[in-house]
């Protein structure tokens, strides 16, 4: 029950507490009065009358207004031991109302980081174990005498262990960035040059037939950290090259719009579902939209090979966010994906 319910729609509690101030006045004055003129009691017994009833009054309303306190307290509580998600009803428009609606928008974002602390502990847990089983089994035959230390199981072993290594330097890399522990050194820097060390550092592992074109003016420069807008273009041609078919094209352009740089990196693989083509840059999210055969070309291409972890884009939305910068993914027609980056220009 809550007394001051007719109330609830004014937007201040000190205006309710002055009205149940106002009230118990009114009402330790009238109790006097029928007691003293009516009822012919002492003036000092209706005067008693007159206030205990006042109080008891004042204690009904004050239970009512201070009720949504007392449920935020028992949810904090329930919270502390480990209960996410509790809510507490709104019910004013006062200052205790406002209080409810920022407790309930904690409680949703705590509940929404304790899934992703649990999610991430399951997929860094899963990630970790494909490579190390991996590893453990071509070990296990090479000691049993099953396989010889042949250059192909060294191979095999070296990828798995290069693997590793890749998952722990993103984790790292995400937890730095997630923590604005990760310095940044702005200066200015031409994209043409970026552009040409990441399509050399993809041809490195790429098939021979993936053919890498570069469309850039060298006087286009960024203000930015060079080294992680590298690390950015790295990881968008990577994954143009992983999905594209064999012979295939990726291509790379930037130009200048409005006092931005535009970098675009297109690839000809089955392209991202539409359903997907935002969820891409979250944390350890991969879509099927990518996994199947592009239609109408035949060929499947690299896009039945494993992917990354799923952090590589989540780590380069976070790069791009942080120089102020926009990254999307876009579909392209009859297939493809079409990435498209904007970052600060540099200032003549």
């Amino acid at each position: 029950m809550r007394p001051l319910q007719p109330l609830q729609s004014l937007p201040s509690l000190k205006l309710k507490l002055s009205i149940v101030i106002v009230a118990a006045v009114w009402i330790t004055a009238v109790a006097t009065i029928v007691a003293v003129r009516w009822l012919g009691l002492p003036s000092i017994v209706g005067a008693g009358a007159g206030i205990t009833l006042a109080l008891a009054c004042a204690h009904l309303l004050a239970r009512g207004t201070t009720k949504p306190l007392r449920e935020m307290a028992a949810a904090a509580s329930a919270m502390a031991r480990g209960e996410h998600g509790r809510q507490v009803a709104v019910t004013s428009n006062d200052e205790v109302g406002e209080l409810a609606r920022a407790f309930n928008r904690m409680t949703q974002e705590l509940a929404e980081t304790d899934r992703l602390r649990r999610d991430l502990v399951a997929n860094v847990s899963h990630e970790l174990r494909t490579p190390l089983g991996a590893l453990q089994a071509v070990l296990e035959n090479v000691v049993d005498g099953v396989s010889e230390p042949d250059p192909e199981t060294l191979r095999t072993m070296l990828a798995q262990t290069r693997r590793l290594g890749r998952l722990v330097t993103q984790l790292l890399d995400l937890s730095r960035l997630e923590a604005g522990e990760q310095p940044f050194d702005i200066r200015p820097f031409a994209i043409e040059g970026v552009m040409q060390s990441a399509a050399r550092e993809a041809r490195l592992h790429a098939p021979d037939d993936i053919v890498f074109s570069i469309d850039a003016p060298p006087e286009l420069r960024v203000e930015g950290d060079c080294e992680r807008i590298h690390q950015v273009v790295v990881n968008l041609v990577e994954n143009a090259v992983r999905y594209s078919p064999r012979p295939g094209h990726v291509a790379l352009r930037a130009t200048g719009a409005d006092g931005n740089v535009v970098l675009e990196v297109d690839d000809e693989g089955p392209g991202i579902a539409e359903a997907d083509l935002e969820r891409v840059f979250e944390r350890f999210y991969r879509g099927d939209g990518r996994e199947r055969v592009a239609e109408g070309t035949g060929q499947s291409g690299q896009s039945d090979r494993r992917g990354g972890a799923g952090l590589g884009l989540a780590i380069a939305r976070w790069i791009v966010d942080l120089h102020g910068g926009t990254i999307r993914a876009e579909r392209r027609e009859p297939h493809g994906t079409h990435m498209v980056v904007t970052l600060p220009r540099a200032k003549p």
